[in-house]
Order: structure tokens, then sequence, then C-alpha cells
């Protein structure tokens, strides 16, 4: 199976480092002839992350983003994939659409051999870079921030109820971080014209439950973003511009917030 490099990353100046663990659209080619055309078009990527968070690098933070789709393999899951949520939900190998529906063909899984490959040429470099991140900034500056950046439709009914928040905050129910740094967060997404909670429906995933380990110094945050603040959330998933540049300030805002913070 060929893999390209699964990651592009930017080091930064701060104690901060923003993950991006599912703006990627690519797929090997063996995994792409076994979705149906509704999954090869990846409507549960997180949608121009990279292009939105275009700012936080000149803010001096560290970039991770993936580049692979989650369909090849979800870098938000454990090696292991033991269940995060009691509720629905997709696993380290994603089957489904968030709607439910195959992603697959009608006959088609992936083999064995499709997942060592993926697990050992995506998930294990994208996680060993993220910690070998987060140990150097904690070397240079005694504490280092992560910044798990996502976003989502508003309405996925298998998912959630009703309308999601506009910014949906997760610190696995303040296990994650230290209290100031989640109240900070909070404090910065209470703007007019949006709404936010802390610790709703997306309490946050495998990477900020597995280093979000604040009495070692690492505090970790997840942003579930409201993909209808700066996108359209239909095919084919066009950036909005106008929106966008609404909501980048308050963004703006929190990862200068996580970079000035101090335990």
């Amino acid at each position: 199976m060929r893999i390209e490099h699964p990651y592009e990353f930017i080091q930064g100046r701060t104690p901060l480092l923003i993950s991006m663990p599912h703006p990627g659209l690519l797929l090997p080619e063996e995994v792409a002839a076994l979705l149906t055309p509704e999954a090869r078009a990846l409507p549960d990527a997180d949608w121009h992350i990279p292009q939105l968070y275009g700012f936080a690098a000149h803010m001096g933070a560290s970039l991770l983003m993936a580049r692979y789709s989650r369909f090849a393999i979800d870098l938000n899951r454990p090696e292991d994939d033991a269940p995060l949520y009691q509720s629905a939900t997709t696993g380290l190998f994603p089957e489904t659409l968030f709607d439910g529906t195959s992603i697959f063909l009608h006959g088609k899984m992936r083999s064995d051999e499709m997942k060592a490959a993926c697990k050992e040429r995506i998930w294990r470099p994208y996680h060993g870079k993220l910690m070998a991140e987060l140990n150097r900034i904690k070397g240079e500056f005694g504490h280092a921030v992560l910044l798990d950046a996502h976003s989502i439709r508003g309405e996925i009914p298998r998912l959630f109820d009703g309308l999601l928040p506009d910014l949906n905050i997760g610190t696995n129910d303040g296990k994650s971080c230290a209290p100031s740094l989640a109240s900070a967060v909070a404090k910065v997404c209470d703007a007019p014209g949006y709404r936010h909670v802390v610790n709703g429906r997306f309490k946050g995933g495998h990477i900020t439950r597995h280093y979000g380990q604040p009495d070692y110094n690492v505090h970790a945050v997840q942003l579930e973003l409201a993909q209808r603040t700066y996108m359209n959330e239909q095919p084919p998933f066009d950036y909005r511009p106008d929106l966008a540049e609404k909501v980048q300030p308050i963004l703006q805002r929190m990862v200068q917030t996580m970079i000035d913070w101090r335990p």
C-alpha cells in the first residue's frame, strides 16, 4: 500500500500546539476503491480547518495537520479501538458515515493488511510527532498546551439531538486541563452571536483524553466547531470567507489566550 507522508507540521515558538487530526482528504488507493460515491466525497471531514486556523502559525503556535482521511484511519481514536462514548460514534476504522449509512460498496471491507498498514504508517507517525512536540514544548517552557481542533455539521440526528452549539469545548469533564485554562477558553467563546458549551456532547476524543495530563503540566482542550460558522455544510463543502472572518477573531483570541496562559 502506497502511503505518502501522513501529516504536515509547522514548529512554533510558544507553549501551544494545535492538533488537527481530521482535515485530511487523502485516501490510499486500496481503501478508496472500497468506498461508495457518497463516502468518497468525504462528508465527515473537518473541512478547511487548516485554512480557518491559518493565522495561528504567525502567532507562534505549532501546528500538526493530518493529510489522510479518517476513512483510512481515525487519528482521534485509541490504537486499541476502545470505545470513547456510550452513544453512537465511529471507531478507529470507520465503517459508516455520521448518518449511519455504510461507507463501503456492497460486499467490500478493509483487509487486515490495510488496517495494519494504516496503523503503522498513518496513526503511529502522527501520534509519535504529537508526543515528541509536546515533550519539546514542555522541556522549553515547563508546560505544554494542546488545542485539538475539529469541526462538524451542526445537525447530525444519529449523534446528537437538535442543533449543536457553535463552539463545543471539551476537557474530558475537567480532567484534561487546569480549571483556569478551561474557564479562560470558555470566556473567550462567550461571544455575541455565538453559542458555546463546555463538556456537552463532545467532551474530547482520544487525543484530548490521552495527552491532557495536567498533573504533568500538559493541558489539553478540544474545540468542536459547528461548520455553519465558516463553510457550507453540503457538497461541495465550500469555504465561506464571509462567515469565517466573523468567527476567526474568536478563534484568534482563544489561541492567544492559550499561548499566554500559565499554570
